[in-house]
C-alpha cells in the first residue's frame, strides 16, 4: 500500500512540470486538480506563473482538463475562465473522473497524468488508475483544519520519496 502512495515525481510547483518532461514521459494530456494546485484554496484567481505555464502545456500540444472534488459552482467558473473543460465532483481516490476524463481526452491511459497537490487524493487516484501523478507542492496560504491534518498524514509518505532517491524537481 505505501507505493499507492509514495509519490513518484515531486514538482515545486506545477510550472516546474516542463512539456520536455511530459515528452519523455510519453504523457500528452494532463488531468488537472484546483485547489492548492493550480490556485489557493476556494481561489478564483491565477497565478501569471501559473497563467504563462498553461500556455506553454497549450503551445506544446498538451491536452488539458480539470478533474476536482469540488462542486461544479466552484469548478464551473473557474474552467470558463481559463477555457478548459473540467469533470465536478470527481470523488478521488476513486477513478471515476479520471476515467470521464481519459473519454473526453480519447487518449490511452498511457498517455495520460494528473497532477494535483494531495497524496490521499490525486495520488492514490492515479495509482488507482494506472497513470503517473506529477505531484506538486500547494499552493496559497494557510491550509483547512482537515487539510493539515491530510499534509501530517503524508509525511512518512513523502520522507519515503525522499529516502528512495528523490528530488524536489
Amino acid at each position: 500500500m505505501p507505493m499507492l502512495i509514495t509519490p513518484e515525481y515531486l514538482f515545486s510547483s506545477v510550472s516546474a512540470i516542463t512539456p520536455a518532461f511530459l515528452k519523455e514521459k510519453g504523457v500528452d494530456a494532463l488531468v488537472l486538480d484546483v485547489d492548492d494546485t493550480l490556485t489557493a484554496h476556494g481561489s478564483q484567481q491565477l497565478d501569471a506563473e501559473v497563467e504563462q505555464w498553461l500556455g506553454r502545456m497549450r503551445a506544446a500540444g498538451v491536452k488539458l482538463m480539470i478533474v476536482s472534488n469540488n462542486t461544479k459552482k466552484r469548478v464551473s467558473p473557474f474552467a470558463a475562465r481559463l477555457g478548459l473543460p473540467f469533470v465536478s465532483m470527481a470523488c478521488k481516490p476513486l477513478t471515476f473522473g479520471l476515467a470521464a476524463a481519459r473519454r473526453r481526452f480519447g487518449v490511452p491511459r498511457a498517455r495520460m497524468a494528473i497532477v494535483g497537490d494531495q497524496l490521499f487524493t490525486d495520488r492514490l487516484a492515479a495509482s488507482f488508475f494506472g497513470i503517473p501523478a506529477l505531484v506538486v507542492s500547494p499552493r496559497g496560504g494557510p491550509a483547512r483544519k482537515d487539510i493539515q491534518f491530510k499534509r501530517r498524514l503524508e509525511q512518512p509518505f513523502l520522507r519515503r520519496y525522499y529516502q528512495k532517491g528523490g528530488k524536489l524537481l
